[in-house]
């Protein structure tokens, strides 16, 4: 990655995983259970972190928005997905409106990252990537 590239994403307001993200860690993640365990674990994690406060849940999208007050104030949606039976994706969305001298995106990055290792506690982990194969 180039320097420039590498510093210009420091600095973004926003952090997402996908399918091919070319950051390992913030790739989607499947795991072991069905749509309503899943939707049901990830509220019920929201619901739990007295920082959190959910602020929208679609089940008929697969969506949960909450509102994050941390040391940075940031804005989170979680997509669940089944993709087979017992299998489902999670992907997850945050973003903040706060500005950093020293860049925000790496501490937006770890939340994302600490919000699934919650999820890989109660939920058997498959993998990750294109169908959970990489």
């Amino acid at each position: 990655m180039s320097f420039l590239k590498a510093l210009t994403e420091r600095y973004q307001k926003f952090v997402g995983t996908s399918e091919s993200h070319r950051d390992e860690q913030l790739r989607t993640r499947y795991y072991k259970a069905n749509f309503n365990q899943m939707f049901q674990s990830v509220e019920e994690l929201l619901k739990a972190d007295p920082s959190c406060r959910i602020t929208s849940v679609s089940k008929e999208h697969g969506e949960i928005s909450a509102e994050i007050n941390r040391k940075v104030p940031s804005f989170m949606t979680v997509t669940v997905v089944t993709t087979k039976p017992f299998e489902t994706a999670v992907d997850l969305h945050i973003s903040t409106d706060r500005f950093s001298p020293a860049g925000i995106n790496p501490i937006l990055k770890n939340e994302l990252v600490l919000f699934y290792q919650k999820i890989d506690r109660t939920h058997t982990y498959i993998g990750s990537g294109i169908n959970g194969n990489v």
